[in-house]
């Protein structure tokens, strides 16, 4: 019999799903923390802890108390949030979900793209309150252009990256990208464009969308000198991790009109911050600011399809390695085996 710790757990009421993959012979402890710290007395006597909000963060202190754990899945992509170092000291293996909401966060981006570039929520709003709104030329300063033709850029060719281009090749787009870890090659089969290096991305493409981890290397990527480097009147779409993103260089950059255009369904302090001045700009709709930036609320990877995924895909990952050793998805197997744990990928 294991024991299985949620964090925050996606469902409301009973764990149906989790229990119809681990089998009734397993026991679950449901932890809500609200916005506190997650209780270590709750985790004391856990088999494998599944974290399902990135806001709930998993530190060295708190995993050296988690006496029986032996694996850490993280219900989503991103893990920056876990000490996967401090996991791995322990002969802890750390897992994640990168097999799920593929094709929402593709299918994000592009209506963010699409909302912006065809004009579709500012033209909206504007009705909404303008009786001299009934025109194609109402916008201020509109971003309003064809799509065929345009170079989207794609900083991380991963699942979502990719899923990203081949819908943008569907609208007749031309697709570059950006990712030193994809192998040589790979983009003659998906028949994009190779970039060697980011600033040359930026320089070319009319829209840049991001979809890399936030790492050491990753964080604040689009600061000032990025998008000095793009193209002027450029579109800037993040549906990845907010860290990744300098929120007052994206300020700077949309008040000097180097970018014309972006959207942001992460932002670098979730809940949104509103005291900052981009984001307080937003909310009393500055007319600088009209028709030119799209929030959206980390609600990318949303759908009641992609978030039943999410929770079989992190029970299934748990139970597996519980029962048999097997690991799905491990993103600590470097740090493991430094420590001189071994297992198989």
């Amino acid at each position: 019999m294991h024991r299985i710790a949620i964090i925050d757990p996606q469902f409301a009421d009973t764990p149906d799903i989790e229990q119809s993959v681990a089998g009734k012979e397993t026991l679950f402890d449901i932890i809500r923390p609200g916005n506190g710290a997650v209780p270590a007395a709750a985790l004391h006597n856990a088999d494998a802890i599944v974290n399902c909000r990135s806001r709930h963060l998993l530190p060295a202190p708190l995993i050296t108390q988690m006496e029986r754990a032996k694996i850490v899945v993280q219900a989503g992509v991103g893990f920056n949030h876990i000490d996967i170092e401090a996991c791995a000291a322990r002969g802890i293996p750390v897992c994640n979900t990168p097999d799920y909401g593929t094709m929402e966060v593709a299918d994000h981006a592009i209506a963010l793209m699409l909302s912006l570039i065809r004009g579709v929520t500012a033209y909206n709003n504007r009705l909404m309150t303008r009786d001299d709104a009934w025109s194609t030329l109402s916008l201020p300063l509109p971003p309003v252009r064809r799509l065929a033709g345009q170079m989207l850029g794609i900083v991380g060719l991963g699942r979502i990256g990719t899923a990203t281009a081949l819908r943008a090749r569907a609208f007749n787009m031309d697709v570059a990208f950006f990712d030193p870890g994809v192998p040589a090659g790979q983009e003659l089969a998906l028949g994009l464009r190779r970039v060697d290096h980011l600033e040359d991305l930026l320089g070319m493409a009319d829209v840049v969308s991001l979809h890399c981890p936030l790492t050491t290397q990753t964080e604040r990527l689009i600061d000032d000198r990025a998008i000095a480097r793009m193209r002027p009147g450029s579109v800037l779409i993040n549906t990845a991790r907010g860290g990744i993103v300098d929120l007052d260089a994206v300020e700077r950059g949309l008040r000097s009109d180097r970018l014309c255009a972006a959207a942001l369904d992460v932002l670098p302090r979730e809940p949104l911050d509103r005291r900052h001045p981009l984001i307080a700009a937003w909310t009393a709709a500055e007319p600088w600011l009209e028709g030119r930036l799209i929030l959206t609320p980390h609600a990318a990877f949303y759908t009641p399809e992609s978030l039943a995924d999410m929770r079989r895909l992190a029970m299934v990952a748990a139970v597996d390695f519980l029962r048999e050793g097997r690991l799905r998805s491990c993103v600590n197997l470097r740090e493991l085996d430094r420590h001189g744990y071994a297992f198989a990928a």
